[in-house]
């Protein structure tokens, strides 16, 4: 199965989607085969891939040059024999999903957008939800890269092991990645619905109750204002009085004033994955992009006590705040996963666009939630140092390691990836 795909627009994007980041790029590139983006990174002393831009920090800039990657043929294969299909790397999920349904397989967990590109998501540790699920990029079974010098090389789950483990969540820092190969299961149903009031002494029972699961919280209330339930279609339906709250009698969205128009349908109407494991719909922008976000993954076993750590701190959480989300995801080997060999909860903030106004709030997140360990997403707004990052992530030094083997010269690093992994 291969289907070409509309990308839109031939322009590479110069800020990410939220608009608080201006690429600073001296150069922007947007070659049409793989050859061409083979000459473009052996001729070049800093170059960096940009994808859909969800990335809300630096990490993703180059002062040298930016290279998109939707120019490229938009691959999505399919292999029956081997359970996998192999996608050009700045596909968005919603299309690869789609294609993939209409041949009667799925991905087995997706994130709350669709709008999201399959290296962008994968190389940052971007995750969906359910204690049984890993992240995305649990589900690689192969990449395909460029590296520093312009050579094509292909690693794989099965071939490279320790290696393959520790170059998928990879921050793009070891080659442009034009190919990945993904795990796919048969097509499957789900319904979801939405529940109103959940007491927090029921968190532990919320994340654990369907196949992917959701808490929304705006810390101005003791209890969980949201839990959006997304269970297999064949599962019994919740009884009235889940768990204490009230079934939602009306569509809701997790940002208070967003429509609901943009969400996936929800009172239980059975649909394929693709359209409901995600929050919102693919032909719809989730919300207006002025926003930061930030997240952090904790020990599942540590949650009731990371989230009293941060009770104190409720009312200038809140002042920040747009909406928080709670999320369950499974432990994985990958090197530089936010879930290595850890179940996590995934604490979500998004927040205001003002920058000023949230450094300090999520200053003092981070330091509340330090007795935990606490991970960042890599993707977000985080201010922890390259001593807390290394003593996060047991195999942080390996990392480092592979690093300097793959990309001596530095030739996808930024002044972010310095900061995180010095030399």
């Amino acid at each position: 199965m291969t289907t070409p795909l509309d990308h839109g627009g031939d322009a590479v994007p110069r800020r990410n989607w939220a608009g608080n980041v201006r690429y600073v790029a001296q150069r922007h590139h947007r070659p049409t085969d793989v050859d061409e983006l083979r000459r473009l990174v052996a001729g070049s002393r800093r170059l960096r891939a940009v994808g859909t831009g969800h990335s809300f920090n630096r990490l993703g800039d180059s002062a040298g040059d930016l290279v998109s990657l939707a120019g490229l043929p938009p691959e999505v294969t399919l292999d029956r024999d081997r359970g996998t299909v192999t996608v050009a790397a700045a596909l968005r999920y919603g299309d690869v999903a789609t294609r993939l349904h209409a041949e009667g397989y799925a991905l087995a967990n997706l994130a709350s957008l669709p709008h999201i590109s399959v290296a962008g998501a994968i190389a940052t540790g971007t995750h969906g939800s359910g204690e049984g699920n890993g992240n995305l990029a649990t589900a690689v079974a192969a990449l395909e890269l460029v590296t520093a010098d312009g050579d094509l090389l292909r690693v794989d789950r099965d071939a490279d092991g320790d290696t393959f483990a520790g170059m998928v969540v990879s921050l793009g820092a070891l080659g442009v990645v034009t190919r990945v190969t993904l795990d796919v299961v048969p097509t499957y149903d789900v319904r979801q619905y939405v529940h109103l009031g959940l007491p927090r002494a029921e968190l532990d029972a919320a994340l654990g109750s369907a196949y992917s699961v959701s808490l929304f919280t705006d810390w101005r209330s003791p209890r969980i204002g949201q839990v959006w339930r997304k269970q297999r279609a064949d599962q019994p339906a919740p009884p009235a009085g889940w768990l204490g709250t009230t079934a939602a009698d009306a569509p809701q969205h997790p940002v208070p004033g967003m429509p609901a128009e943009n969400c996936t349908p929800q009172f239980g109407e059975p649909g394929p994955w693709h359209e409901r494991l995600p929050h919102f719909r693919l032909g719809f922008t989730p919300s207006s992009g002025d926003e930061l976000q930030s997240e952090y993954h904790l020990p599942r076993s540590a949650a009731a006590e990371a989230l009293a750590a941060l009770d104190p701190m409720a009312d200038r959480i809140a002042a920040v705040l747009q909406i928080s989300e709670l999320r369950a995801v499974a432990a994985d080997g990958l090197w530089l996963s936010p879930n290595h060999e850890r179940d996590s909860l995934a604490i979500h903030f998004t927040w205001i666009g003002d920058e000023a106004a949230v450094a300090p709030v999520v200053a003092e997140v981070e330091q509340r939630l330090a007795p935990f360990t606490p991970r960042p997403h890599w993707g977000k707004v985080f201010g922890l140092d390259a001593e807390a990052v290394a003593a996060a992530w047991p195999r942080y030094r390996d990392f480092r390691a592979l690093l300097d083997k793959l990309d001596p010269e530095g030739t996808f690093r930024t002044d972010e990836l310095d900061r995180l992994f010095p030399r």
